[in-house]
């Protein structure tokens, strides 16, 4: 049996740069319904935080991580996510693979946050891409950051006002950049793994008499989540549960789903071939063929890719089948209609067919 928990990966507090105590984090999520969230304050591990916290019948995990780079580079650049470290790593942020080598050393993990980010000078704010290319080890990358592809449509500062109070209209999808640069890295057999969040700070913003909350968290809880697949229950032990939701999202047993839109609660990729089954993160081999399947929550457009490269396409489904024989990492990308346009609705983590 699989188990589906819904989080937020990218989470900023009062201790940087966001605007919220983790406990009113916490009650935005408990609000929305989320099953834990993960506060990644920057260059700052913020230890005591950890555990439920419980609203009427529901409860939410509180855990803590950190978003680590190397504030004295100007421009900043090379952010990373780590979770599971258990210590303070921002003194080896300067050097970014001997920061990824310390978090594997410590049994963390790692994924290079919003790898695309682009600037946004009508508003101050620069380019944070990830431009190290060279490094190895890591976990896998944030495919889709809300906030990042917010700041790309920031032209002007009446472009700024008018997202701001139109903020559905902004989330498009992954930027093509980082799902091709995650597609070459799959194609060469590197085995890395998505991730979504949404980066959250809920920040004030004030121009003259205009004064607005930018996308405040219970807000952004609803739209670019985490689902995590177990094939165990959580338990309501914090301990073990941390365990058990990061060692899935570390094999890549998750996909990335925007929930703005409709719910993206009920999504599976797996494949069946010679008596053997996968999930996300797993691999099969093709011995007499695969046969890979898709399940929706909902009626929409599937495409089927295989190391980047489109396979098959469905158009208004709510499943869809297709046997494979070659080799390769195979992925889902699933869109829907939404306020006038077409957008981005899920992104599976792939699925390896072996020789």
């Amino acid at each position: 049996m699989i188990y589906e928990f819904v989080g937020n990966l990218h989470i900023h507090s009062t201790y940087s740069d966001g605007y919220a105590t983790h406990d009113q984090i916490a009650l935005a999520a408990l609000k929305t319904k989320l099953d834990f969230v993960v506060i990644t304050d920057h260059n700052i591990w913020v230890d005591g935080y950890d555990g439920y916290r419980y609203l009427d019948d529901h409860r939410v995990l509180v855990l803590t991580g950190e978003e680590v780079h190397d504030q004295t580079r100007e421009p900043q650049k090379n952010h990373l996510l780590v979770f599971e470290a258990h210590q303070e790593l921002a003194p080896y942020a300067r050097e970014p693979q001997r920061l990824i080598n310390k978090v594997k050393e410590v049994g963390g993990q790692s994924y290079l946050a919003h790898p695309h980010d682009p600037a946004a000078p009508s508003i101050g704010e620069p380019d944070l891409s990830w431009v190290d290319w060279d490094v190895h080890g890591y976990t896998g990358l944030e495919i889709w950051n809300f906030m990042s592809e917010f700041k790309s449509h920031i032209k002007s500062i009446p472009r700024a006002i008018f997202y701001a109070y139109n903020p559905t209209l902004s989330a498009m999808g992954p930027f093509p950049e980082v799902l091709e640069h995650w597609d070459r890295l799959l194609a060469a057999g590197t085995r890395v793994f998505a991730i979504g969040g949404t980066d959250a700070h809920a920040m004030p913003i004030r121009r003259g008499p205009l004064f607005r909350i930018i996308f405040p968290y219970e807000w952004l809880f609803r739209t670019v989540n985490t689902h995590v697949l177990t094939k165990e229950p959580l338990t309501g032990d914090a301990e073990i549960d941390r365990r058990r939701l990061f060692r899935s999202i570390e094999r890549g047993h998750c996909f990335v789903g925007y929930d703005l839109p409709a719910s993206t609660n009920g999504f599976r990729f797996t494949a069946q071939g010679d008596g053997a089954q996968a999930i996300m993160g797993e691999t099969i081999a093709p011995r007499f063929g695969v046969t890979l399947q898709v399940k929706l929550p909902s009626r929409a457009d599937v495409s089927l890719l295989c190391d980047g490269v489109q396979i098959r396409q469905w158009e208004d489904c709510e499943a869809a089948v297709h046997t494979v024989i070659e080799p390769g990492a195979y992925r889902v990308e699933v869109y829907r209609p939404y306020q006038g346009k077409m957008r981005g609705w899920i992104f599976s983590n792939p699925i390896f067919v072996a020789d």
